[in-house]
């Protein structure tokens, strides 16, 4: 089942809940995504949160905070938070704000390998 809002689009697979975060991550937009995400994980509770940010182009600390508390959330409904093939400037400050140690980021080509 895939169901589509204007900020991302998610599927449920068994107890994974794949995001689709669409489009900037910025101040005016992360409070709206926060809330559709927040609602959604606590509608679904899935034991395993992936953040595909394939199709998010920029992103600023508005978008390290909504990933950080969502890993918060996932922690606290007992779940666990990976994120998806981040686009090469988004990949850049997930690197500089040194989220790869906390959070697994897979690397996905265009042709879907790792």
């Amino acid at each position: 089942m895939i169901k589509q809002n204007s900020s991302f689009v998610h599927q449920s697979k068994g107890d994974e809940l794949t995001v689709t975060l669409l489009g900037d991550i910025d101040h005016h937009s992360a409070v709206d995504l926060r809330r559709e995400l927040d609602r959604l994980l606590y509608a679904e509770r899935p034991a395993r949160l992936i953040l595909d940010l394939s199709s998010v182009e920029f992103m600023d600390s508005s978008g390290l905070g909504l990933i950080l508390g969502r890993l918060n959330l996932m922690q606290e409904l007992g779940g666990e938070l990976r994120l998806s093939s981040p686009t090469p400037r988004v990949e850049r400050i997930l690197h500089l704000a040194g989220l790869e140690r906390i959070l697994p980021i897979t690397k996905t080509t265009r042709d879907g390998s790792h």
